[in-house]
């Protein structure tokens, strides 16, 4: 009876071990990178960051997943449809300063309230908060949707 090994051929075996060790780093190093994405783009209208810095640091840790394993993959991994985000993010874009504008402000200005809510208290709503959330989603999926069609696979 041949062992696995031999029968794999060593070559093969020793790809397969290299594979696994790139793929269990690259999923943990996806949620530290996607954790300091979060927090730069929450942080972003009081420091440097904001959604813009946010999606290209997000897409950079899926295109980090998309160099561990392959295209069908992390589509299995992760089923989003770029262009449907991309459509969203522009609607928030777009949308949240527009909105203000049937309100009577300027285009682009932004407003600030603050509610109070039973258990946290006191928070502060901002509305560039969802503009930059757009702002967020269509540049993590236009970046990605190009990354993945210039590899050569469709969407």
């Amino acid at each position: 009876m041949k062992s696995a090994l031999k029968r794999a051929g060593y070559k093969q075996v020793h790809k397969q071990m290299n594979d696994v060790h790139l793929q269990f780093i690259s999923k943990v190093a996806f949620f530290i990178i996607l954790l300091f994405a979060f927090n730069l783009f929450f942080a972003g209208h009081y420091t440097p960051g904001g959604g813009f810095v946010g999606g290209l640091l997000t897409s950079a840790a899926i295109v980090l997943l998309l160099i561990a394993f392959d295209v069908k993959t992390l589509k299995k991994m992760l089923p989003i449809r770029f262009r449907l985000l991309i459509a969203s993010g522009l609607f928030l874009a777009i949308g949240v300063p527009t909105g203000l504008m049937f309100f009577g402000y300027p285009f682009f200005t932004h407003e600030f309230t603050e509610i109070t809510l039973p258990i946290l208290g006191e928070i502060g709503l901002h509305s560039a908060t969802p503009f930059d959330l757009g702002v967020f989603l269509t540049v993590c999926g236009s970046t990605l949707l190009i990354i993945i069609l210039v590899g050569g696979a469709d969407d």
